[in-house]
């Protein structure tokens, strides 16, 4: 496959999650990979938050987790490279919504629109979820540097049903991870 890259670097922003294993551990090391790939960079990351299960309800709960990236992948090459850690992981996707070691969801990047067989974006269903939009309210900036997410983040807010199964899991899972590599 080849990886397609852009000379420009843009701001992509992600939602993480877990709920088997250790799940904590795994969402770290799905960080250090991202921060890894010679193509990424992690820029920041929300808190962790515990919640319930969505969908299909006979699960673990999971960590969830939003970050930011910079990139200079295009988006369908960030997403596969995104595809490729949970495999690496041991992502094995055989219940639609069930139990997971990792899911990494490309949701925005720079306010671009696409919808491929592989990529809608924004992602369709970031609006409709809480497990999402509040970690995702701690990693956006108020200052409206991504234009349009902030707005959409905090209409969405107003609206959404499920933060009452949204526990604050830690502040802080990620440390930096180790040296990014240069390409």
């Amino acid at each position: 496959m080849t990886i397609h890259s852009t000379s420009e670097a843009s701001e992509a922003y992600i939602a993480l999650g877990a709920n088997l294993g250790d799940r904590e551990g795994t969402l770290k090391e799905a960080l250090n990979r991202l921060n890894q790939h010679a193509g990424i960079e992690v820029v920041r990351c929300s808190s962790v938050y515990e919640t319930e299960p969505v969908g299909y309800l006979d699960q673990p709960q999971f960590l969830n987790m939003a970050a930011v990236l910079r990139t200079t992948l295009a988006p369908e090459a960030l997403l596969h490279g995104m595809l490729d850690i949970e495999s690496q992981l041991g992502r094995v996707r055989d219940v639609r919504y069930g139990p997971r070691t990792v899911d990494l969801d490309l949701l925005w990047v720079e306010n671009q629109r696409f919808d491929t067989p592989d990529l809608t974006l924004p992602h369709p269903r970031m609006l409709e979820r809480a497990f999402v939009l509040i970690p995702l309210n701690d990693v956006v900036p108020q200052n409206e540097e991504s234009p349009g997410l902030r707005q959409f983040i905090t209409a969405a807010l107003q609206d959404i049903d499920g933060r009452e199964g949204i526990r604050l899991w830690t502040t802080n899972v990620w440390d930096g991870g180790s040296e990014h590599s240069e390409s």
